[in-house]
């Protein structure tokens, strides 16, 4: 039985038919106390991803619990059944995948539509580069226009066969039957997706596949890998797998996605009276950046109940209101809190002083430009922010003094729609945010947890 699509946030009448609506800000004087609950985030997205790609080329049933239904996700799991694994809906966002074994995917019959997923489409590359058949790699409009060469390129020096088209953008023609070398390879930009392809075309090559990040990233691959009984090692920055061997079919327990909890560790932290608490969230430590950075900045998060899920540390996260001030961010938490730098901008932005941001330049080639998008719609709020090469500087201030409303272009970015939905708790006038569809991608049902914890934030069509 196929796994039900995500039906919240989702049109067929075109991109801009759903339009997310701020009301803010929150009146306490109405009688409002701040936003209150408690709840569960979706699924982490980094993790759902894998347990599809893992569960798939592994020997024997892989059950997955907590998996994220939202569009990104989704994309990878219906790659993997057009190449001939089975997937079946366990219910309750469960899922059972029958894995084929490191050789026993097919060839699809055509190309594989990876929607908006730039995880999808980066990691399907390193696996794809083994296979002993041709595949083709294709994405929407935002996906067409990111690069795609810092995979590429060290897959090629590994002995993969990979056209791109200009400036490597996709979609990626991937030629099977090359036989794959292990590598050292070096990499420029710190980036999880860019060392878990290499890891993942490292199992099917000969010899040692040796990744050296500059900066640490997420880590789920590896940690995942070993779950499924491959053995990953560690040498300081450097991880390193031998290819040849095999995966065993595990069960993976999927934590709630801190890239999801950070909008409501934002939200709370800004709206006087706040108490919220976020269950089962993921607290890997190459994630939890985004909470450093909010702790440094005079944030009240605390992490309780903390356990181990699956070799994953969870928590259970209660963040109070507080007074934010702004900081200069540390350039080595950037890494650790990428996802999370639309909502961070919010933050910045309600608190007092100025907040710089550098080291972000990877920010700039994502689903949009991340900086030049959040820079913009702050300062159509009134907002003193300007951008920067590989960051911005944001002096924080009232929100939206003296406006009606404001209608905020998002890109079609779903991290950008949320940010400004966080936004709606302090500004003083009506936000809106077309075209936000593609809040599916990674929190379908963002706009009903909204309104569960009292966030002035619904979507409208």
């Amino acid at each position: 039985m196929a796994a039900q699509k995500p039906r919240a946030m989702r049109s067929s009448r075109g991109n801009d038919f759903l339009k997310l609506i701020a009301h803010g800000p929150i009146d306490s004087s109405a009688g409002s106390e701040g936003l209150h609950g408690a709840i569960r985030v979706p699924g982490d997205k980094s993790i759902s991803h894998r347990s599809i790609m893992l569960g798939s080329i592994a020997e024997g049933q892989t059950r997955v619990q907590g998996f994220l239904q939202g569009a990104d996700a989704l994309a990878t799991l219906e790659a993997f059944r057009a190449m001939g694994v089975r997937i079946d809906n366990a219910g309750n966002d469960g899922l059972v995948v029958h894995g084929v074994g490191l050789h026993g995917l097919r060839a699809p019959h055509q190309p594989l539509d990876l929607g908006n997923s730039g995880t999808s489409m980066r990691l399907l590359a390193g696996l794809l580069a083994g296979q002993h058949f041709d595949s083709v790699l294709k994405g929407d409009s935002s996906l067409s226009g990111r690069p795609m060469n810092r995979v590429a390129a060290p897959l090629r020096e590994m002995g993969a066969r990979i056209d791109t088209e200009a400036e490597g953008r996709p979609p990626l023609h991937i030629y099977g039957g090359n036989a794959l070398k292990g590598i050292s390879y070096q990499m420029p930009l710190a980036s999880a997706q860019v060392k878990s392809c290499l890891l993942l075309a490292g199992l099917y090559a000969d010899g040692e596949t040796r990744v050296t990040e500059p900066a640490p990233t997420r880590d789920h691959t590896e940690r995942m890998l070993q779950g499924f009984g491959y053995k990953v090692r560690r040498d300081g920055a450097t991880a390193i797998v031998q290819g040849g061997g095999r995966l065993c079919g595990t069960d993976i327990d999927v934590p709630g996605d801190i890239s999801s909890a950070a909008f409501f560790l934002v939200a709370a932290s800004i709206t006087p009276g706040s108490v919220l608490r976020l269950e089962h969230v993921g607290v890997n430590p190459t994630r939890t950046g985004v909470i450093d950075i909010l702790q440094l900045m005079g944030a009240d998060i605390e992490l309780s109940k903390h356990r181990d899920v699956g070799g994953e540390p969870v928590a259970d996260i209660t963040v109070r209101a507080a007074t934010l001030k702004g900081i200069a961010i540390p350039p080595a938490l950037v890494p650790l809190a990428i996802d999370e730098f639309p909502v961070l901008f919010i933050a910045a932005a309600c608190a007092n002083g100025e907040t710089i941001v550098s080291g972000a330049e990877e920010l700039r080639v994502k689903e949009s430009d991340r900086i030049q998008a959040m820079v913009d719609g702050l300062q159509q709020l009134g907002v003193q922010a300007n951008g920067t090469a590989d960051g911005a500087v944001i002096r924080g201030g009232a929100m939206g003094v003296g406006q009606a409303g404001v209608s905020i272009e998002c890109h079609h970015d779903h991290r950008i729609a949320m940010a400004f939905g966080v936004a709606g708790c302090r500004a003083h006038c009506r936000i809106a945010v077309p075209g936000c569809d593609n809040i599916a991608t990674s929190f379908p049902n963002f706009g009903e947890l909204a309104a569960a914890v009292g966030m002035p934030v619904n979507i409208e069509t």
